[in-house]
């Protein structure tokens, strides 16, 4: 079983902890950045989207042209530019990094952020809007002759794009936890992201979109991808002392904040909403997932973490791996240091145990200790 890794680019040495706050592109660092997850055997970067971002299409451009292996992972909201422009762009940006695009669709889960660049579609109609969206794309991919289109949202005559990525399409990754997510992203989606939740909820959520892509018909199912940020250390008791110093930082809020950006207010997007009831059960789930931060941050974006040492995170990664989890993915507080730690220390345990469970058929050590034993323990 192959499983792959995503991170998140930045532009600039801004993290949620030394709180900088800075929007400007800092070229030396960005390129050390790219270099970094190269380096650290990432396999995706995601180039993140909100109203106040630098422009993603420009990063990911930026990304295929310093890198030889690392995959852009492009979020785009259909509401910010239109479905031909977006593949033609999609499908130039594959070209220049030899099929390494990938399209994150972000439906939209903040009415006030919508409204920002001009949508006041209700959430209902944004996901049908998705829907229409991915179906064009596609089109303009694979058609050779030039075709119209008469839909809810978007009208064209005679159109036809000469630009094809590499290898005739391009991976489609739909996120959310609502029931409209489910369907789009079921029905269509290449990849299905979700924020990383209790290992029961996670199955859950994995069984709502697969039963959705059975009832479009589809024989296969969208791939998975889970998001955590993990906090590691040597020992247990360094790893929960770090945890708890994070989320200092992260409860005084600040520039660099999601919840800055995204705005405080209680979270319209089911996403955001689960998070914080998970949080109201409990600190810790299972091996290591931990809440306290979603809670901090008001849940805007992911941002449970995983506690501990290097193997007991890896070992907590791969509880999801076990449910049907093929794409990881993980970044840090302090994003840079954070995630060449992730290279050095969690990428290669968990190739290595699916390595041995490849060869031998068996799991090894790291998962000896029962997912749920560490659900009790009390944060240093």
């Amino acid at each position: 079983m192959t499983i792959q890794f995503i991170s998140a680019v930045n532009v600039n040495p801004s993290n949620e902890l030394n709180r900088l706050g800075r929007a400007g592109i800092d070229l030396p660092f960005f390129t050390r950045y790219v270099n970094a997850l190269e380096d650290a055997g990432f396999d995706y970067t995601l180039c993140a989207y909100a109203s106040s971002f630098s422009d993603q299409f420009a990063i990911a451009n930026q990304i295929v042209a310093r890198s030889e292996r690392v995959a852009p992972i492009v979020a785009l909201r259909p509401n910010t530019i239109y479905p031909t422009v977006a593949a033609k762009a999609l499908a130039t940006l594959d070209q220049f990094g030899a099929g390494r695009a990938v399209v994150h669709f972000i439906s939209g889960g903040s009415d006030a952020e919508q409204a920002r660049e001009g949508d006041y579609l209700t959430k209902d109609q944004r996901y049908a809007r998705t829907a229409e969206y991915i179906d064009i794309v596609r089109k303009v991919w694979t058609s050779t002759e030039p075709f119209d289109h008469e839909g809810e949202f978007y009208t064209f005559e005679n159109f036809l794009s000469l630009v094809r990525p590499t290898h005739g399409t391009i991976p489609v990754s739909v996120g959310g936890s609502s029931a409209e997510a489910y369907r789009v992203g079921g029905s269509r989606g290449d990849i299905f992201g979700l924020w990383g939740e209790p290992l029961a909820d996670t199955r859950a959520q994995i069984d709502a979109v697969n039963a959705q892509a059975a009832a479009a018909g589809r024989t296969d199912r969208p791939r998975i991808w889970v998001t955590f940020r993990p906090i590691i250390a040597a020992t247990e008791e360094l790893a929960w002392a770090k945890a708890e110093r994070i989320l200092g930082v992260l409860q005084q809020g600040g520039p660099s904040s999601f919840r800055s950006v995204l705005g405080g207010a209680a979270p319209q997007n089911v996403g955001s909403q689960r998070l914080l009831e998970i949080a109201g059960r409990g600190d810790v789930h299972d091996r290591a997932l931990w809440t306290p931060t979603a809670t901090a941050t008001n849940a805007a974006g992911a941002s449970t973490a995983l506690v501990g040492t290097p193997e007991t995170v890896a070992a907590a990664i791969l509880d999801y791996v076990d449910l049907g989890a093929d794409l990881i993915s993980i970044r840090g507080y302090d994003n840079l240091n954070d995630l060449i730690d992730y290279g050095r220390h969690i990428l290669p345990l968990v190739r290595q145990e699916l390595a041995h469970r490849e060869a031998t058929g068996q799991r090894g050590p790291l998962q000896d200790e029962h997912p749920g034993a560490f659900a009790e323990r009390t944060p240093a």
